[in-house]
């Protein structure tokens, strides 16, 4: 039979039970196989329970240095019984001096008693019983997380100051480096809110005019890591001139949140617009295409654009990539049947080849082609060819590319190309 002796207000700091009349003490910690809360007990003594009733700093320190014996115990392993009992007298009984030197020789839970109110300095002087006077009985997991933050930029050498820290919490990446950064205002010392706009300003004007453009080749809404890096770089270079005294997290945070940004506004724009900024910046050169156009992939599934319909062929094209493409579908054609031509596009490879009839089969013979190879840099590169061929045919892609015919000869640029 169980019975309660002893609760905490919170109800996550381990009770006291009484189990067929043996005094132990309760507490939840890790999970089992199917991810459901683990529950350890371990015997305590009469003088134990005096200690943890009145005295909560202690407690809390019990409660420290026994988790990591039920980390031990893992999903399934029980608890070492008497390696917690060894814990007791000197914990819980022992004098604040003897305490402390006892932590030094023992596994504990820093993170518990940061949540709980440890003072951070005499924590880590190792006086945990003056770290634990002003112990609160209810946690503030936030501290918590902070101070592990804190703890891991340290091993890597990282202090940060003042700006730094505020400049981290406005983008909500203080705790954690790899969150989607956010623009956070309330998070900030208002003392400090103007000078981390001011830091968000200079970034601002430094990738004034930069888009990153969607890359179909890797899903539907994803976008270009060259278009990534490049406005990183600009934007890393610009803050780290007007504000050299941030730290590189800081920098980092910054450059985060201007290309999470960007991306974000590429992914929610029509396949139209992101299309036409394209073929914009591209010399297209050539006419208007007025015939339909067929597009097909690797796997033998096509689609048809007609010239009449409401959105660009290459607008129809980069969609119909988006939604096909995969590592084993990294081919895909747009063919102008009416004039006997169309390009192929190889994303393993970073190529593209553009087809020619030279002479219709007739008489049971089959069609003569002419195919030219050219290596294509990145999605940009792709865009801009796409954009050529849709409006000028194979002909007008004459000047956007260094074309071979030869197998062989293509082979060995695009081997130098890989090398370097």
């Amino acid at each position: 039979m169980r019975d309660i002796v002893f609760t905490p207000q919170s109800g996550w700091i381990p009770q006291v039970i009484s189990e067929d009349g043996e005094l132990k003490l309760m507490l939840g910690a890790g999970a089992d196989a199917n991810h459901e809360p683990r529950t350890f007990t371990f015997p305590i003594g009469e003088a134990h329970l005096a200690v943890i009733q009145e005295d909560l700093a202690r407690h809390l320190l019990l409660w420290s240095a026994v988790l990591p014996l039920c980390d031990a115990a893992g999903t399934r392993g029980r608890l070492d019984e008497d390696a917690a009992a060894a814990l007791l007298d000197p914990i819980l009984l022992s004098a604040p001096a003897d305490v402390d030197v006892f932590f030094r020789s023992v596994r504990w839970d820093r993170g518990r008693l940061v949540a709980h109110g440890a003072d951070l300095g005499l924590l880590k002087r190792g006086q945990v019983c003056a770290a634990m006077r002003a112990a609160t009985e209810t946690p503030d997991g936030k501290r918590a997380q902070e101070y592990h933050a804190d703890r891991r930029r340290a091993e890597r050498g990282t202090v940060l100051g003042p700006l730094d820290a505020a400049v981290l919490r406005y983008t909500g990446q203080y705790l954690h480096g790899s969150t989607v950064p956010k623009r956070l205002p309330d998070a900030v010392d208002p003392a400090l809110l103007p000078r981390v706009i001011a830091v968000i300003a200079t970034a601002e004007q430094a990738c004034a005019g930069m888009r990153i453009s969607r890359d179909p080749r890797r899903g539907k809404h994803a976008t270009d890591k060259r278009d990534w890096d490049r406005m990183a770089a600009v934007v890393d270079a610009a803050v780290r001139r007007a504000h050299p005294a941030l730290a590189d997290d800081a920098v980092r945070t910054v450059s985060f949140l201007m290309c999470s940004e960007a991306s974000d506004r590429s992914r929610n724009a029509p396949m139209e617009d992101d299309e036409e900024t394209s073929a914009d910046r591209a010399d297209l050169g050539g006419g208007t295409r007025r015939g339909p156009l067929s597009f097909t992939d690797d796997k033998g599934v096509g689609k048809k654009w007609l010239p009449d319909g409401p959105r660009s062929a290459t607008a129809e094209f980069w969609e119909f990539v988006g939604e096909r493409s995969a590592g084993d579908n990294e081919v895909f054609t747009i063919e102008d049947e009416e004039k006997g031509e169309g390009v192929q596009l190889h994303f393993y490879a970073d190529s593209l080849a553009r087809i020619t009839t030279v002479r219709e089969g007739r008489g049971g013979a089959d069609p003569e082609y002419r195919v030219e190879y050219t290596l294509v840099d990145g999605i940009g590169g792709y865009r801009n060819l796409v954009s050529v061929f849709a409006r000028g045919g194979c002909a007008a892609l004459e000047r956007h590319g260094s074309w071979m015919s030869d197998v062989d000869e293509f082979e060995r640029a695009r081997r130098r190309r890989d090398a370097r």
